[in-house]
């Protein structure tokens, strides 16, 4: 893979981490309201459960923007 593939995947975990952190932080204030136009209410364990599936997709993008950063900057190296 090449420096642009490494920047798309960058890029990926950034757009995974802002919205999925955003959706986070929004039903933290409201558990009642549906998040992400309703994608995962099919999460069991309702409002419990869809915050530990958001917390863990926001960790997963900011692992994934961190490793193709490293890979990026080993490449152009």
């Amino acid at each position: 893979m090449g420096k642009g593939g490494y920047l798309g995947l960058q890029i990926l975990g950034m757009v995974a981490l802002a919205v999925f952190a955003q959706a986070a932080i929004r039903s933290l204030f409201d558990h009642s309201a549906t998040q992400l136009w309703g994608a995962f209410d099919w999460v069991p364990g309702e409002w419990g459960g869809r915050l530990i599936v958001f917390l863990l997709l926001v960790a997963a993008g900011t692992v994934l923007a961190g490793w193709a950063h490293d890979r990026g900057k080993q490449l152009s190296r």
